[in-house]
């Protein structure tokens, strides 16, 4: 197993744990397993955070041919999401952490509507999902497999990659707006006739 291998494959699983987990969020029903797997999708996001950046940062700092500069050119289609994590999502991973915690001394509760609704928002599954489809091209090369050198794969492979963001981006937004309107209060009928 090359070396470069052994720094992707981490960074890879971690990506996917959080990108699994984060998922599953909005199904949870009870606010104390919601604030257990929030709080198991902030470590995870920060793991994700640091290894990718580590990573990066030793790649641009070392000099040559060694394997952190290879794992480090596969990694540079990942900056972007993870940047996206960090800025974003580890924010509102946070807050919605706090709020399931608002409910710890009723662990029976059931998870309202606007925790789930939370959950379910697009700038928390979507990176941390984005992040973890970005990592397998570098997983891909490190493994030996040259895509980019046969002719006609890399044009399918980034239209392929393209529609998964395209197709999670929706079911979030979807999720997310499904979820949001059970917070909204029902309209009372009108005393008077309009």
């Amino acid at each position: 197993m090359e070396s470069q291998l052994t720094i992707l494959l981490p960074i890879a699983a971690v990506w996917l744990a959080a990108g699994i987990v984060a998922d599953g969020l909005p199904r949870l029903r009870n606010t104390r397993t919601l604030r257990r797997r929030t709080g198991w999708l902030l470590a995870l996001a920060l793991t994700g955070v640091a290894l990718t950046a580590a990573v990066l940062t030793g790649g641009l700092l070392s000099a040559g041919d060694a394997p952190i500069d290879r794992a480090a050119a596969g990694l540079t289609l990942t900056a972007g999401p993870s940047l996206v994590v960090a800025v974003c999502s580890v924010r509102r991973i946070r807050r919605l952490w706090a709020g399931a915690g608002a409910f710890v001394s009723a662990p029976g509760t059931p998870a309202p509507h606007g925790l789930r609704a939370a959950a379910a928002h697009p700038l928390i599954g979507l990176p941390l999902q984005v992040s973890a489809l970005v990592t397998l091209p570098a997983v891909i090369a490190a493994t030996g497999a040259d895509l980019g050198a046969e002719p006609g794969v890399a044009g399918p492979a980034i239209t392929v990659g393209a529609l998964a963001v395209a197709v999670i981006g929706v079911r979030h937004a979807l999720r997310h707006s499904r979820l949001a309107e059970r917070t909204r209060p029902t309209a009372s009928p009108s005393a008077r006739a309009a």
